[in-house]
């Protein structure tokens, strides 16, 4: 009778730890169902010194700006994606230093990638070779970026390329670096890479101010004084300035200078050294924003 009665206490053991099982699957899927497809979704993940920014449209596309150093990405991707997703549309390589392709190749050992967009600049290091032997083998169409493409993401998403406007490929990586205005709805933002004051000032110089106007500017090289000129920041005239940079970073990013720019116009600042990974949630009339550490 007593073994009797321990074989009804593991078949109902059982029962318990499947249905358990089922529920919080239930529950992934809900949450997964909730917090996807739902207006744009824009992150600046908290990976350190060096940029990586998500990009989801209302439609689920995906693409990720940059992917930062190596061994930083995976696991703040997984606050920003579902547990179930595996797929990213695009991958955008801004400029090919390190701080921004690390954690490509972590990526494409987990994630099917569609497509990569580059500027057209090169870089020595074994880092850059290897994603570029790694892009191959797996037959990753490889684009380069230039003015006027349009990424059409859906949901009412786009993604328009401001520079490079010309063969860069002698250029240095910052100089040459993709600039990008993402936008939907009321909502914009300007994606600047590690572009320089040189770039800033060839934008300036093509585009108008109410064209390069955006809700968000994406500071320049990590707020190096290298980059976010008071007149093109006066052009985008942005309400938010967001910064991606490392505590303690060995370089003083982001640079005083920069910040007073910033503060000038009147930008109210968030980086991700003090508040971690930055999340912009928006229906493309209105932005709410949350933190990560």
């Amino acid at each position: 009778m007593l073994e009797q009665s321990k074989k009804y206490a593991k078949g109902y053991g059982l029962i318990i730890f499947i249905f358990l099982l089922l529920l919080f699957t239930s529950c992934l899927f809900y949450l997964d169902f909730q917090n996807s497809h739902r207006g744009l979704t824009f992150a600046m993940l908290d990976i350190g010194q060096g940029d990586a920014l998500f990009i989801e449209s209302p439609t689920g596309a995906q693409i990720l700006v940059d992917g930062g150093p190596p061994r930083k990405i995976l696991s703040q991707l997984a606050r920003v994606m579902s547990p179930f997703d595996r797929h990213i549309d695009a991958i955008m390589v801004t400029n090919p230093d390190q701080d921004h392709i690390g954690g490509f190749l972590d990526v494409l050992k987990v994630y099917k990638v569609d497509r990569v967009f580059e500027p057209g600049t090169f870089n020595d290091s074994k880092t850059y070779q290897n994603l570029k032997a790694e892009i191959k083998n797996k037959n990753i169409p490889n684009i380069l970026a230039k003015r006027g493409m349009r990424l059409d993401m859906g949901g009412g998403v786009v993604i328009e390329v401001l520079f490079p406007d010309r063969d860069v490929s002698t250029w240095s990586s910052n100089d040459g670096s993709i600039v990008a205005r993402l936008s939907y709805g009321q909502t914009s933002v300007m994606l600047t890479g590690d572009a320089t004051t040189l770039t800033e000032k060839t934008i300036l110089a093509e585009n108008s101010s109410s064209s390069l106007k955006s809700t968000v500017l994406k500071v320049g090289h990590h707020g190096s004084r290298t980059s976010t000129s008071a007149p093109f920041v006066e052009a985008v005239a942005p309400t938010y300035a967001l910064i991606s940079d490392d505590k303690d970073n060995k370089y003083g990013h982001p640079h005083p200078d920069t910040l007073a720019t910033l503060a000038q116009f009147g930008a109210k600042i968030f980086r991700t050294d003090l508040l971690g990974t930055i999340i912009m949630k928006s229906d493309g009339k209105n932005e709410t924003f949350s933190f990560r550490k």
